[in-house]
């Protein structure tokens, strides 16, 4: 199942980004075992998993990278691998003797995945960091949020998302593609800053052509014009107003009873949109959010009531197209993209730490018995 199947990728164990690659990975068919420390490995009921599921999809073993045998093990599982994926600071694998020249040596077709927030590279690689200081410096926090307001935070889906784990599995796609053709592996430098600027592309082309200011909250995209714009109903809830070509704008003009208006056939007169977006305020000040989600229903005028994360569940449309399942007890988001043949899906929900380590070390060929025997005794195994 899914077109990653009979991929094999190791993940060392981290936090936010890294981890979503390694799910979407898992997600289309990849066989990925996750690396847990062995000191942090608890007993846990498989009956009953963590409910972390961006943890899911993939099998988990506990391993002491800092008893040489337990790097050693890591090393075997890399024998048998396409790809690892790790997400410490630039020279931390190397210290541990899993570092790109070591791995490489024992897998020279291997695709070695890293992945950071300044890139392994440039006067801030060793600094520490959030998403919100890579998309600060990556351009893009600086041009989301209103005029004379502070930049408002995208939660962390830019940079650690979109930027840093998305671009991760890309690359490692990308990379082992490549090493099927030429029988070479290599590292992979995916950093949430450069993901981050690549996500501003389309926003640098509409500057070069003078059709985006670098000022916040003034552009067609960013609340400026009245026409793409978050307004707030009679219930406080909220609605999304997207309609940017003119016959979307016209379909939003009849629907609101502002059709015929002169003022508001001055779509694109940006002396307008401040006046344009309170008057357009007031009239969708006079119903609820279910009442103008009603009224635009099946409609080209690119509005659409917002959701909370619990609503977005069992909206009509993402039921239809199953975008939400249950698996394990918990509603969570299926993988994507879609595929007509080989079909994603959710491998496993999360593993506890540790909890498949026999059964990883036996199956890849890596420890037989005695040789799980030795690595508990040694402490390098959980």
């Amino acid at each position: 199942m899914g077109p990653l199947a009979g991929v094999r990728i190791v993940e060392i164990a981290g936090i936010g980004p890294g981890p979503f690659a390694a799910m979407m990975l898992a997600d289309m068919g990849a066989d990925i075992i996750r690396v847990d420390r062995a000191g942090q490995v608890y007993g846990g009921d498989p009956a009953t998993p963590p409910k972390d599921v961006m943890n899911r999809g993939r099998r988990s073993i506990g391993v002491d990278l800092k008893n040489p045998e337990g790097v050693e093990t890591v090393l075997g599982l890399v024998e048998k691998a396409d790809a690892l994926i790790e997400g410490f600071r630039p020279g931390v694998t190397e210290r541990l003797g899993i570092g790109p020249d070591a791995c490489l040596a024992r897998n020279p077709k291997l695709v070695y995945g890293r992945m950071t927030g300044w890139g392994q590279d440039g006067p801030m690689a060793q600094m520490a960091g959030h998403d919100m200081n890579y998309i600060a410096i990556g351009g893009a926090l600086g041009a989301i949020g209103r005029p004379n307001e502070r930049p408002q935070p995208p939660l962390n889906l830019v940079g650690d998302f979109g930027g840093g784990g998305m671009l991760l599995a890309f690359g490692i796609a990308c990379g082992i593609i490549e090493a099927r053709m030429s029988g070479k592996g290599q590292v992979v430098d995916a950093a949430m800053v450069d993901g981050t600027a690549v996500l501003t592309t389309f926003m640098h082309g509409f500057m070069a052509m003078g059709l985006w200011s670098d000022e916040r909250g003034v552009n067609m995209l960013d609340s400026g014009a009245h026409y793409y714009e978050v307004y707030e109903c009679s219930d406080g809830k909220f609605l999304s107003v997207g309609a940017i070509e003119p016959q979307f704008y016209a379909v939003l003009l009849e629907k609101t009873g502002l059709a015929g208006d002169e003022e508001f056939a001055k779509q694109n007169d940006r002396s307008m949109w401040p006046h344009l977006k309170e008057r357009l305020a007031a009239v969708i000040a006079t119903k609820t959010r279910d009442e103008w989600a009603s009224i635009f229903d099946g409609s080209d005028a690119c509005v659409a009531p917002i959701l909370s994360l619990v609503e977005s569940t069992t909206n009509a449309h993402t039921v239809a197209r199953k975008t939400f399942v249950d698996n394990a007890g918990v509603v969570q988001p299926a993988p994507a993209p879609r595929f007509s043949r080989t079909e994603a899906s959710i491998q496993r929900p999360p593993s506890h730490p540790g909890q498949h380590t026999d059964e990883v070390l036996k199956e890849w060929g890596v420890a037989d018995d005695a040789r799980l025997a030795a690595l508990r005794a040694e402490g390098a195994i959980a």
